[in-house]
């Protein structure tokens, strides 16, 4: 049955990881997650689910997860999924998106490996014009 059911390739749509301008109270950076839309579409009743796991110093860790619904994104147009504390870099950071396109249904996995958000990964993050580390 499930064999039965097609899976369509996700395409145009990232997931970036951006450090904001502003600084934490112990002078930490503070990020922030989006998703962008590079479609020249509309994609419908997005939701997010977010989780981060690993080790960390030996002992195996799992964050919460959290679930976003973010509605409709226009076209080439991004939205603010949650920020992120930099504590949670040395984990694998998984985001699970999910739309509507056309009333067919799109899922696709995100996952920023541990140590992956660094400044040498950096790219331009089109529609947002920040540097950061993007996944698409």
């Amino acid at each position: 049955m499930l064999k039965d059911i097609p899976r369509i390739a996700v395409e145009n749509i990232a997931v970036a990881i951006v450090p904001k301008e502003i600084y934490g109270e112990d002078g930490e950076s503070i990020w922030e997650v989006y998703i962008l839309n590079l479609k020249n579409e509309l994609i419908e009743n997005v939701l997010v689910s977010s989780k981060g796991y690993g080790t960390f110093k030996g002992e195996t860790v799992k964050t919460s997860t959290l679930r976003h619904f973010l509605g409709d994104i226009e076209a080439y147009s991004c939205m603010l999924v949650e920020p992120i504390q930099s504590d949670v870099f040395g984990l694998n950071n998984e985001y699970w998106v999910s739309f509507y396109v056309n009333n067919e249904v799109f899922d696709k996995k995100y996952i920023f490996l541990p140590e992956s958000i660094k400044e040498e990964y950096f790219t331009t993050i089109p529609l947002i014009e920040k540097r950061g580390v993007m996944i698409r």
